[in-house]
Parts: C-alpha cells; sequence; structure tokens
C-alpha cells in the first residue's frame, strides 16, 4: 500500500491508497475515479491528520516546505503515524527534495513520484473537505487567505533579494539631500550677504559659514564673538572681525535675522544628517556587496545598483552594458545620428578611470567594467564577506593602467634615436711602428690648373667681345631706319 503526504493551510493529512491500479493508470481514467466525492472515498483513506494550531505555526510550516526541509511538526506527525504505527509502506511526497530529507531523518521509503500519483493527488485535494471529517470549505479559504498573506510578508521582510532596494533608496536620497544643500547655503549666501558680504569670500565652505552665522549673528558683534567654540581657524576670525569693521552691508532687523538663523540651522542639520547617511551607505554596501565596493568606491557601486535595478539586475548585465551603464541618453543619439557611440557611464566617475590619461580612458573603462561584472556576479550569487575578489582585481587594472600608460611613453619616444651602449674592451697594448708605406705624395695639381685657367682667361675674353660687337649691330639697324623716316616726314 502507498501513502500519501499532502499539507494543507489546515495542516499535514496523510492517506492511503486503496485501489493499486491507478498507479498505472492515465490521466483520464484517475479523474473518472475522482469525479465525485462519493467516488473518491472508494479510492483512498484518511490515515491521520496534524491540524495547524495557528496562522504562525502554518507560516513555519510552509517556509520549511518552500525550502525542502523537514520540520519539529511534520517530525513527530510522521514518526507518530509511521515509523511508531509499524506501517512499512511506501511515502510518496510532490518534492524531490523533501522526500530525500525524509528518507535521511525517518528512515522512511520514500516512492519515485510518477505522474499518475500526481493526478491522485489532485483529485484528493480537489475532495479535500469532504476526505476529511470538521474540516469545512469556508474555513479552508478563510485559512489559506491568511497564509498567503502572512508568508508573504514574511518573504518580503526577510528576503536578501530586497535588501539592495535600501541601498537605491539612500543613494537617491543622497543626490537629492546635495541638491537641496547646495539650494540652501547659496539662499543663505545671499541672504545674509546683503548684510555682511565680505564674509562670502573668507570663509568658502558652507557649513562653516552657516556655523559662523548662526552663532555671530549681526556684523557688530564680531569684535566679541569667539570663533574658536564652532572650530573655525584663528586666521580667518581675525579676517573677519577686520571684515566686519569696514563692511558696506546693509543693516538688517531682527526678525530678518530670525529667518536668516532658521535656514542657517537648517543647514547645518542637513549637512550632519547627510555626512550619518553617507556612513550608513558605506556599510550597508560593503556588507552587500564588498568586492563591488572595493572596486569602484559605495557611491559609484550604489549608483551602478540604483541604475540597473537591483544587485542581481546588475549581475545578469554584460560587461559593455556596465560600461555604458547611465549614458543611455547618448548611447541611443549616437545610434541615431552614426556617430561614436560613448565609452564609459557612470564608471567615469569611479578613480581607476579619472587617474588615467584622456587617451586611455576608454581602454580602462572597459577593463574595469570586464572585472565588475565578475564581481556582481560573485556578490550577488557567493556568500563571501571580505573583498578578495575585488582586491585581486584591482591590482590587475592598476597594473593594466600602468603596462599602457608606459606604452604610451614608448610610442612618444619612438622616433628618437638611442645611443648605442656597448661595452668597452680595451685595446691590446704593444709598441707600434710608424709604418712610411702609408705615406702618400701630393702632386702639384693646383699650378697646372692655373695654366689652364690662364689659357681658357682670353678664348673667353674673345667671345665676349664678339658677342657685344653682334648686339651693337643689331642695335644700329633700327636707329638708321628711324632717322630715314623723320627726314621723310621734313620734306
Amino acid at each position: 500500500m502507498v501513502l500519501l503526504l499532502l499539507e494543507t493551510p489546515a495542516g499535514y493529512a496523510l492517506f492511503s491508497l486503496k485501489n493499486k491500479k491507478l498507479l498505472k493508470a492515465d490521466a483520464d481514467t484517475i479523474y473518472e475515479s475522482f469525479k465525485e466525492a462519493s467516488d473518491a472515498a472508494r479510492q483512498v483513506d484518511l490515515t491521520a491528520f496534524h491540524r495547524f494550531k495557528d496562522t504562525k505555526a502554518a507560516m513555519e510550516a510552509a517556509t520549511e516546505l518552500t525550502e525542502g526541509t523537514v520540520g519539529k511538526s511534520m517530525k513527530k506527525f510522521l514518526k507518530k503515524s509511521i515509523v511508531d504505527a509499524g506501517l512499512g509502506d511506501s511515502l510518496a511526497v510532490l518534492d524531490k527534495t523533501l522526500g530525500g530529507n525524509i528518507n535521511k531523518k525517518l528512515g522512511i521509503e520514500v516512492s519515485v513520484l510518477s505522474e499518475s500519483l500526481k493526478e491522485v493527488m489532485r483529485g484528493i485535494r480537489l475532495h479535500l473537505t469532504t476526505l476529511i471529517e470538521g474540516l469545512e470549505e469556508s474555513e479552508v479559504k478563510a485559512m489559506s487567505l491568511g497564509l498567503a498573506h502572512t508568508l508573504s510578508r514574511f518573504k518580503l521582510k526577510f528576503s536578501p533579494d530586497k535588501v539592495d532596494v535600501m541601498i537605491m533608496q539612500a543613494v537617491g536620497l543622497l543626490d537629492d539631500l546635495d541638491k537641496e544643500l547646495n539650494n540652501f547655503a547659496m539662499r543663505l549666501r545671499e541672504w545674509y550677504g546683503w548684510h555682511f558680504p565680505e564674509m562670502g569670500k573668507i570663509v568658502t565652505e558652507n557649513l562653516a559659514y552657516a556655523k559662523v552665522v548662526k552663532h555671530m549673528g549681526l556684523k557688530v558683534k564680531a569684535k566679541d564673538t569667539k570663533f574658536g567654540k564652532i572650530g573655525v581657524p584663528e586666521d580667518i576670525a581675525l579676517e573677519v572681525q577686520k571684515a566686519a569693521e569696514t563692511s558696506m552691508g546693509t543693516d538688517i532687523t531682527d526678525e530678518d535675522l530670525v529667518n536668516i538663523h532658521t535656514l542657517a540651522e537648517r543647514v547645518i542639520e542637513l549637512t550632519e544628517y547627510r555626512a550619518s547617511l553617507a556612513e550608513y551607505l558605506k556599510l550597508r554596501m560593503n556588507a552587500i556587496a564588498p568586492n563591488l565596493t572595493y572596486m569602484v568606491g559605495e557611491l559609484v557601486g550604489a549608483r551602478l545598483i540604483s541604475q540597473a535595478g537591483s544587485l542581481m539586475s546588475l549581475a545578469k548585465h554584460p560587461s559593455s552594458t556596465v560600461q555604458i551603464l547611465g549614458a543611455e541618453k547618448a548611447l541611443f543619439r549616437a545610434l541615431k545620428t552614426k556617430k561614436q557611440t560613448p565609452k564609459y557611464g557612470l564608471i567615469y566617475h569611479a578613480s581607476l578611470v579619472g587617474q588615467s590619461a584622456p587617451n586611455l580612458k576608454g581602454k580602462i573603462s572597459r577593463v574595469l567594467a570586464a572585472k565588475l561584472s565578475l564581481c556582481c556576479r560573485v556578490d550577488a550569487l557567493g556568500d563571501q564577506v571580505e573583498p578578495s575578489l575585488g582586491k585581486e582585481y584591482k591590482e590587475y587594472v592598476e597594473k593594466r593602467l600602468a603596462t599602457l600608460e608606459e606604452g604610451g611613453m614608448r610610442g612618444m619616444t619612438k622616433g628618437i634615436s638611442k645611443p648605442q651602449q656597448g661595452k668597452f674592451e680595451k685595446k691590446a697594448s704593444g709598441t707600434v711602428k710608424y709604418n712610411t708605406e702609408a705615406d702618400a705624395v701630393e702632386e702639384p695639381v693646383k699650378k697646372k690648373r692655373k695654366a689652364t685657367e690662364e689659357a681658357e682667361e682670353p678664348a673667353k675674353k674673345k667671345k665676349r667681345k664678339a658677342s657685344a660687337a653682334e648686339e651693337a649691330a643689331v642695335e644700329e639697324v633700327p636707329k638708321k631706319k628711324i632717322k630715314k623716316q623723320v627726314e621723310k616726314e621734313e620734306e
């Protein structure tokens, strides 16, 4: 005989199969056998039933079943109903993992679940309220609805996939705080600048400016104010006091000063809250994505997770997508206009890309994105706490950057010839005799050249005279013609 274990919202149920022919029957035959409640009662019989005490017990049992583990309640139920009762029948369970754990812990033989057994269990669930006495259909529906809500709330609360939502919200709030802080600090400087305009150039930091405004108040009180209490250096405090004596600002009323103080307090509060939020984000990123944080920092890593949607989504992206993540508008604009696509997105703000040369930023961002995609997969699917992989990959990227920079320097000095650096070899010492046969006697070539030059000079002079006489004869012919024409006109 085969025993069937079913889990219901009301509790665990153990049925025994009377008709063994159903194990080899097809789906249509089994459906006809469980068409009516009376037919189902002839096929199976309820052996034991364990009711849950409350919704909490049902939720714990459902959580254990989804994980495939054998809980305390199920272990007691099976031990009492099968082991202690001396039943040697095989047990059919829907989950294969759960069946293996039952066999290990209790030693009960678990049969292989076939398609026919699945159809039998489907038929039992169809007439569950009839087969189990004292169980009403309305009660089962209410129990299943309550269990579904409780289980969903529990999974949403403790699901590891939802932890990165806190990172996304924190980095979004951090960006909003930066914008609001800049707006508030600028408004405070403009507002208080009408009263004390010179202090804006002396105190440049926004937090220090707000603290000075709150602590000092009117510029008339600058002499009596002790700036050391708020952490302002002495040289800046002296400059503020000197500038207050010759300030060109206008006077303000007490009501104006109250509103300015309120704004200064708000700037101080927001700055302090931003620092605590940044620390919270750093701790959260180190806990969830240690390798990603070690590679690019907590701020860039959190923005990458926020842009992708979750850490799991970022892990599923290829390295080419991680490289241009955050530059989607530029990418589609480049594809539309048929121009060069962007080489980097949010990854540009990483220190490894920022410290590289402008012509190497594209190559380094590609190398960094390839290693980041691997780090994200380890963080999302692994259980490492120490950033061992991130340290190894960061060293690799730094070495790659150094290699590329060295290659660039070699390319710049490629055409420059370098002196040959050979090993100096001392010549063999010994007495060297003078070789008289190596002497060459020079012939008097210069005298011959002078004689030939003197012979050539009169010939050149004759040629020059002949050419000059020809030119003079050519010039005389037109002169004679001109004289004849003049004489005819006079006649």
